[in-house]
Order: structure tokens, then sequence, then C-alpha cells
């Protein structure tokens, strides 16, 4: 595991203070580990969705790959 040092505006260091404090979790690194893992979650999410807009290839691939040549 490493470890970073990141400047915090002092919104987001009391945020983390706060979380701290009320016993939501145990420490400060908890809490930017959560916060990672959310945003980690959110982005896969993302990426789910967008590939569920994109069209889908169905059919002989090798017909396929001619028809993408041809254009």
């Amino acid at each position: 595991m490493s470890t970073l040092s990141v400047p915090l505006p002092a919104e987001l260091e009391a945020f983390i203070s706060r979380q701290v404090k009320s016993g939501r979790s145990p420490n400060k690194a908890a809490v930017v580990r959560s916060a990672l893992k959310l945003l980690s979650e959110e982005e896969a999410v993302q990426a789910v969705l967008k590939a569920e807009r994109e069209p889908t290839l169905r059919g002989d691939l090798c017909e396929l790959a001619k028809k993408l040549r041809t254009k």
C-alpha cells in the first residue's frame, strides 16, 4: 500500500473530519479510501451505460469486416 500526500481545500478537510468525528469512518484515510472506491464504482457504472448505448455488431465477422473496408 502506498501513501499519498494531497493538498485539500478547507471544505473537504472539514468534511473528512466530520466523517471521523461522527463515527462514520474510523480515520481520515478510511474516508478517502471510501470516496475513491465510490468514484471507481461510479466510473465502472458509467462505462457499462456507455457500452449499452453503443451499437452492437451482429452477423458473420468476415462479412462485417468487408463492409467496414468498403466504407
